[in-house]
């Protein structure tokens, strides 16, 4: 063998021809997630893309600082979630969140409401809007990584306390006649399943309390989805207010 027939060894800095790139995921790695941020205070949003950066499986993909530059990027970069404030100039993120939420172009997108007012108005706005999720800029690091996952998945994230004041001001008000028409074509059981939705419980305890299976609630849930044209869980909570099957408590 001569000395140009030998092989040649590699450089550390070089990856080997059989090694995946790395900038991309091994087939066995499952793909980032995408993170777009829409925050106006530009030392928040850099310490959040840090912060979000060094997390395991998740890279941000754009940052905004209005609403309308959130509803632009969603559009252009496709990201799993959309890390939303509320007050930003230009465009709030609650139209923001409309925006996004009622466009073919941002499909797959779940917007995450990232907020310092913990306030029913700003819940109640979000949630209707299409938002997944409503979380508080008091919240930890890993608080907020969770729930990025956790909106990322497909599921909703609403805190219990959430949902028991979602209730309470529902209950309270005044409202017309239940929306019935809202529930036609679903069955007695998914019924059943989008009236303990309403009250805030797991799928977990939906099983327990109907005897059935996580799997079978999970079914029951993913046509009430379709039926309902409801984007998520948050989103079915409000159908299971509208539609009256939230029972108002005993007069005192």
């Amino acid at each position: 063998m001569t000395t140009d027939d030998a092989p040649q060894a590699l450089s550390p800095h070089e990856p080997s021809p059989q090694d995946p790139s790395p900038h991309e995921p091994s087939p066995q790695e499952p793909a980032p997630v995408r993170v777009l941020l829409a925050e106006d205070e530009v030392l928040l949003r850099d310490s959040l893309k840090v912060l979000i950066d060094t997390a395991p499986g998740m890279v941000v993909v754009g940052e905004a600082g209005t609403g309308a530059e959130a509803v632009f990027l969603t559009r252009l970069r496709r990201p799993h979630v959309v890390l939303m404030d509320v007050r930003m100039p230009d465009m709030d993120g609650i139209e923001a969140t409309r925006r996004i939420c009622a466009d073919p172009a941002c499909a797959g997108a779940h917007v995450l409401i990232l907020t310092t007012f913990d306030q029913d108005e700003y819940v109640y706005a979000s949630l209707r809007a299409g938002a997944s999720g409503f979380l508080v800029k008091s919240a930890t690091a890993a608080e907020l990584l969770a729930a990025i996952r956790v909106v990322a998945s497909g599921e909703a994230l609403l805190a219990p306390t959430v949902t028991r004041r979602l209730i309470a001001d529902f209950l309270r008000t005044p409202r017309p006649a239940p929306a019935r028409r809202l529930l036609d074509g679903i069955t007695q059981r998914e019924q059943d399943v989008l009236t303990l939705i309403g009250t805030g419980m797991s799928n977990s305890e939906i099983a327990e309390h109907l005897h059935l299976t996580v799997g079978t609630v999970k079914t029951h849930i993913g046509r009430l989805l379709a039926k309902l044209h409801a984007r998520d869980r948050a989103q079915l909570v409000i159908a299971a207010y509208e539609g009256g099957l939230v029972p108002a408590p005993p007069s005192s």
